[in-house]
């Protein structure tokens, strides 16, 4: 059972959550007022830190194409993380996009977001297989641009059956936490599962930093349900 956690704000807390057993790290660089971001600037030192400790993921909500590419070629990760708006990162704009990046960047992965908003998240799954490397099925709250960072569970009998139908490694996230990792997995069978809420610190005046007890938590009851 593969890990992921996002979101890491700087080196030394990637490097702590990597040595607590997580696979996958995420960063969200961004301007946009996303929970967590960072400036391209720290995520390529959060990237550079991880080198050899654990996947180097990096979230993108942009719509725009080139600057998407814009912060790849600034971060350098081993994923690229799109959970924009599907209406307008299309499955056709994805199969743009991948063929821009990995004429650069051949080993970079593209794990596309799909929203769990309904049983039209089977379409939308189908929609993107063609042009995506891994799945991560997430939960939307109108407060929060893009897919996911909802802290909140969603059907996961839709999410099964998206992972019986993919070919796809897919990675279970929304409102997971250590306690209810172990149903979840039960449940959707999936090849990872993530957390971002419910693995975090929150700081007195607003803000968060990881709580590396409770990723710590959260890989052992993952690896345990596995």
């Amino acid at each position: 059972m593969k890990v992921q956690i996002y979101t890491m704000q700087t080196p030394e807390e990637a490097v702590l959550a990597a040595a607590a057993g997580v696979d996958y790290l995420g960063v969200t660089p961004s301007n946009r007022g996303l929970p967590g971001e960072i400036d391209f600037a720290t995520a390529r030192s959060i990237v550079d830190a991880l080198d050899g400790k654990a996947k180097r993921v990096a979230l993108s909500v942009e719509s725009d194409l080139g600057d998407i590419a814009a912060m790849v070629a600034a971060v350098r990760p081993d994923v690229l993380h799109l959970c924009g708006d599907i209406s307008l990162v299309t499955p056709e704009q994805v199969g743009i996009l991948r063929d821009r990046l990995k004429a650069v960047h051949p080993n970079l992965e593209i794990l596309q977001a799909i929203p769990m908003t309904g049983p039209e998240a089977l379409d939308h799954a189908a929609a993107f297989e063609a042009v995506s490397d891994l799945f991560i099925l997430d939960s939307v709250a109108p407060h929060i641009g893009g897919i996911g960072a909802a802290g909140v569970t969603h059907d996961w009998s839709i999410s099964r059956e998206i992972v019986a139908r993919s070919q796809r490694p897919v990675i279970l996230a929304g409102g997971l936490n250590a306690d209810n990792v172990g149903s979840a997995i039960a449940a959707v069978r999936p090849w990872g599962v993530d957390s971002l809420t419910h693995t975090n610190k929150p700081l007195d005046g607003g803000g968060f930093r990881k709580d590396i007890d409770k990723i710590a938590a959260f890989v052992k009851a993952a690896h345990a349900a596995a």
